[in-house]
C-alpha cells in the first residue's frame, strides 16, 4: 500500500464540491492518477480516520488553450475522487 500522502493530492475546493460536502456528505479530493478506488478509500480513512462509505472516480483529461501570444498550450490531465462519507462523520477544514 502506498502512502496516502502519495495518493490524495489536496481538497478540491469549488462552489459545485462545498454543496456536495454540506448536502450530501460527500468530499471531492484530486487523486494520482493511477489510484484504484480501493487506495482512495484506504488513504481517506487513514489520513482523516473516518469511515468511507463509497468512492466515486471520475478523469477530466487536459484541453488545449490558447495562450495570451498565440501559442497552443493544454491545461493538466486530473483525476478527482468524490468520497462519501459514513452519516454522521464530517470533514473539518478550518483548522
Amino acid at each position: 500500500m502506498r502512502d496516502h500522502r502519495r495518493i490524495l493530492r489536496h481538497i478540491w475546493m469549488t462552489e459545485k464540491a462545498t454543496l456536495l460536502g454540506e448536502r450530501g456528505n460527500q468530499y471531492l479530493f484530486e487523486v494520482a492518477r493511477d489510484a484504484t478506488k480501493l487506495e482512495i478509500r484506504k488513504a481517506v480513512e487513514t489520513a482523516f480516520g473516518k469511515k468511507v462509505v463509497a468512492v466515486n472516480t471520475l478523469f477530466s483529461p487536459g484541453k488545449a488553450r490558447r495562450g495570451r501570444v498565440g501559442r497552443m498550450g493544454k491545461t493538466p490531465t486530473r483525476k478527482k475522487a468524490i468520497v462519501t462519507l459514513a452519516p454522521g462523520e464530517k470533514l473539518d477544514f478550518t483548522a
